[in-house]
């Protein structure tokens, strides 16, 4: 082994409550993890239970032409299908939306996309459990809305804390309960068309359309848009589940949005005259099951809609746990949130997140308009970000290997129709704009003032040493707890794999580390066999950036042996530096591991 500087900085303890490894979170290697039913049946309550609104809402303003609407949805869908396969196929971590943009671009970038996948995740929370207390209503008239939905929330914040595997049960049985109920109601209503005859389809078909065929279609189409919810959700929690599970979640959520929004959308058009599916929104497809098969369908149907919104409820949890760990690991969120409990889970993340909804539910009163706009352009804006991680991804990282290859018109076409969407809700609602950056605002000013905290604490040590040039007796302590502060940030080293980069890459590395990473400690190691493998220009260019960037200390190691995650673990253990401050350059499709198999290893090149 061999350094170029020796000067060792000292490593800040870990606190008393964590090891060194619960601190640092060195991801091992996978084995197991959720099967296809427990996965699909997490994120597929979310997307599932879109049916019992997104039906009524495309009749309410397509008319006739809902079915159509929501078909062009599942055709969008079925185009995101291969969007998400071929990122997290290539970065198969957790993150969604965050963990594409931030092995793509900046950390900050990243992180806006993360803010609004958690305003997605509290909003659908919120919703969903107060949406599952009114249908309880139904049964229990005199239950309190408010404090329902706290408990309900409670429950899910419990369970999520004892475990994935005790959460994966729960949605299962939901899951399957409710594609029975639905597949149920499609087959009764088919024969109630058969008896009763076509009279009222054909007279709903005859009918005029709402506002003209073509914005008929593009508003349908719009609010049908949020019939696809949920369907971001399996990529926050990939890392849980079993090898190749990801895609078949992908195909099952299309399959059952592609058969269920428009069969419930058509049974609507059969069953019912189209002026009165407004008067029945809310409960649309418990009206149906009435209306079909007599109150006992209209009854389970209602039962079905408060489990499977209580589904949703869990999946919003689990996304949002999968998401938020993964942004604390990378130092966009305060540390104490990594603190696991006996049962291995993060619960200071799951309680959190459970105030936070408490506390919009809350301020909003349970208006669920307001949370509606928050729901709405947060879900469309993840998913549009999600399609520009995947443009990024494949000019940026085109060499990184993935099983599936999305094409660029599709992957194009597929950002412009949720994008449509988008904007289609805005021109409807206007009002939903101003919400959503009430809402937007706070979470991003929290998140900067964590990227920015070196900043922010310097600038706050120029203030307080001005102010103590009066008053040095008093506020002498306090500018060199800051101080210390900043150091100890500044303390934590970053590792950068190179195999004989050219000065060029390496001041690529250098840059990058410099504008996204708190530090001024940079490892440079290099892998090596032997003596012969160690380019002659390597340490003269690393001598170099050293002039070139005094500011950040620059360190050359060669480990003998050969790359490897054995060889990552062992160092991040050795040298006490989490795995995902460790960097390597995109590797070529002769690499022999996969980036999950090296723990979280970011790309930076």
């Amino acid at each position: 082994m061999r350094k170029n500087r020796a000067p060792k900085a000292v490593e800040p303890p870990p606190p008393e409550d964590q090891t060194p490894g619960e601190r640092f979170h060195i991801t091992e290697h996978k084995s197991g993890g959720l099967g296809q039913l427990p996965a699909t049946a997490i994120c597929g309550n979310d997307i599932t239970s879109s049916c019992l609104y997104v039906s009524a809402l495309s009749v309410v303003y397509a008319g006739k032409w809902a079915p159509v609407a929501l078909l062009i949805v599942s055709a969008v869908l079925y185009l995101y299908r291969a969007i998400y396969a071929e990122v997290v196929g290539a970065l198969p971590l957790n993150g969604g939306a965050y963990n594409a943009l931030l092995n793509t671009t900046s950390k900050f970038r990243a992180s806006l996309a993360a803010c609004l996948t958690i305003l997605s995740y509290m909003a659908t929370a919120v919703i969903s459990a107060n949406e599952a207390v009114h249908y309880a209503r139904a049964f229990w008239p005199g239950i309190p809305i408010t404090v329902t939905t706290i408990a309900l929330l409670a429950v899910f914040t419990i369970l999520v804390i004892m475990g994935l595997t005790e959460s994966s049960r729960v949605a299962v049985a939901i899951f399957l309960f409710n594609m029975t109920t639905l597949g149920l109601l499609l087959v009764v209503g088919a024969w109630c068309f058969v008896r009763s005859g076509p009279a009222t389809l054909l007279a709903n078909i005859e009918g005029p359309v709402p506002h003209g065929l073509a914005l008929s279609l593009f508003f349908g189409f719009s609010v049908a848009m949020l019939g696809i919810s949920g369907f971001e959700s399996s990529a926050n929690y990939v890392e849980e589940q079993a090898e190749g599970i990801f895609p078949k979640t992908l195909r099952n959520m299309w399959v059952a949005i592609t058969v269920l929004n428009p069969g419930m959308a058509l049974l609507a058009l059969a069953l019912v005259p189209i002026a009165t599916v407004g008067t029945h929104q809310e409960v649309l497809l418990a009206h149906l099951g009435q209306a079909a098969g007599g109150r006992w369908l209209g009854s389970l149907v209602s039962v079905n809609a408060v489990l499977v919104l209580s589904g949703a409820v869990l999946t919003s949890f689990v996304g949002v746990n999968g998401l938020v760990y993964r942004m604390t690991l990378d130092r966009c969120l305060p540390q104490f949130l990594l603190k696991r409990n006996r049962r291995r889970t993060t619960h200071r993340i799951i309680i959190t997140f459970f105030l936070l909804t408490v506390s919009v539910l809350l301020i909003t009163g349970g208006e669920l308009k307001a949370l509606a706009g928050v729901y709405t352009i947060s879900f469309l804006s993840v998913m549009a970000l999600f399609g520009v991680g995947n443009l990024l991804l494949k000019v940026k990282r085109s060499g990184l290997p993935r099983p599936v290859r999305s094409s660029w018109i599709g992957t194009l076409v597929a950002i412009a129709a949720v994008l449509a969407g988008l904007i289609g809700n805005a021109v409807m609602n206007p009002p939903y704009l101003r919400v959503f950056l009430e809402y937007l605002v706070p979470t991003v000013l929290l998140v900067s003032v964590v990227l920015w905290r070196i900043s922010l604490l310097q600038l706050l040590l120029f203030v307080v040493r001005r102010v103590t040039a009066h008053i040095a007796h008093r506020m002498g302590r306090v500018a060199q707890n800051i101080r210390a502060k900043v150091d100890e940030l500044n303390s934590q080293q970053i590792v950068y794999f190179t195999r004989g980069d050219n000065v060029a890459n390496l001041n690529q590395a250098m840059l990058y580390v410099r504008l996204n990473e708190p530090t001024k400690r940079v490892k440079v190691v290099l892998v090596a066999k032997d003596d012969d493998e160690i380019p002659p220009r390597l340490e003269p260019d690393l001598a170099f950036l050293n002039q070139v960037y005094p500011e950040i200390e620059i360190e050359f190691v060669v480990i003998k042996g050969v790359f490897s995650p054995e060889l990552i673990r062992e160092l991040s253990h050795k040298w006490r530096i989490p795995v995902n401050l460790m960097f390597i350059g995109s590797p070529g499709t002769h690499f022999m591991y996969g980036l999950a198999e090296l723990g979280g290893v970011r790309l930076i090149i």
